[in-house]
């Protein structure tokens, strides 16, 4: 796909936005406010980046940030009178960051020129077969995380619920039902595709149940 040449970016510390996952966020810095504005009267598209954690000091300035974003669409926008809004974003299509744009004197946001990455799909037989073990493997990890904050009605639905999901949209219900922390939300929205979201949310769920006793954490590092 050929590169977007000056995409808004929304830098923040505390979300993640991940394809066909949606959040509400409320825009109050005049910087945001202003590349809100401008998104409306344009495609309705931000980038959603996530700021480095050893950089969270840097957050009124430029800080920054992981290379790896998710384009946002803004579905709905509500403007306050105070000129604050009330947005919900909609993640449509990882990125990657090529290069940042020079601020000119009025645009007081970041934009850059970036890359769409589409997630490489399982075709042959053998990556097929590691998708679906990777599946199994994620839902059984589920189900051992569930029983520990459920009844046994309660948790035999649950994951029947999540067993019936085809497997993109698995993991998106998983990435919103969890509370992962932003460093991990990013680790998903790192992985190049499907089975490699299942390997990650494994590993995450290993660290979740070592937390609680229930097993060892076997992960691999996180992004710094």
């Amino acid at each position: 796909m050929e590169p977007i040449d000056s995409l808004p970016l929304f830098p923040l510390s505390d979300v993640v936005l991940l394809p066909e996952v949606s959040v509400p966020l409320y825009i109050f810095e005049p910087r945001y406010r202003q590349m809100t504005r401008d998104a409306l009267a344009g495609e309705h598209r931000i980038g959603m980046v996530t700021v480095r954690p050893d950089s969270l000091e840097h957050m009124a300035g430029d800080p920054p940030v992981f290379e790896i974003g998710c384009v946002g669409r803004i579905s709905h926008a509500q403007e306050r009178p105070d000129g604050t809004y009330q947005i919900l974003l909609v993640g449509e299509q990882r990125f990657r960051i090529l290069s940042e744009e020079d601020r000119c004197e009025d645009r007081l946001y970041r934009c850059a020129r970036v890359e769409p990455l589409i997630d490489r799909e399982a075709q042959a037989p053998d990556e097929i077969e590691a998708q679906q073990n990777a599946r199994r493997v994620l839902l059984e990890l589920l189900g051992r995380l569930v029983a520990r904050s459920a009844n046994a009605e309660d948790h035999a639905r649950t994951v029947a619920g999540f067993e019936q999901l085809e497997p993109a949209r698995l993991v998106n219900a998983l990435t919103q039902s969890i509370s992962f922390r932003p460093i991990e939300r990013q680790q998903l929205l790192q992985a190049d595709s499907i089975t490699g979201r299942f390997e990650t949310m494994a590993d995450l769920l290993r660290f979740r149940l070592a937390e609680t006793g229930m097993g060892e954490p076997d992960s691999k590092p996180l992004p710094n």
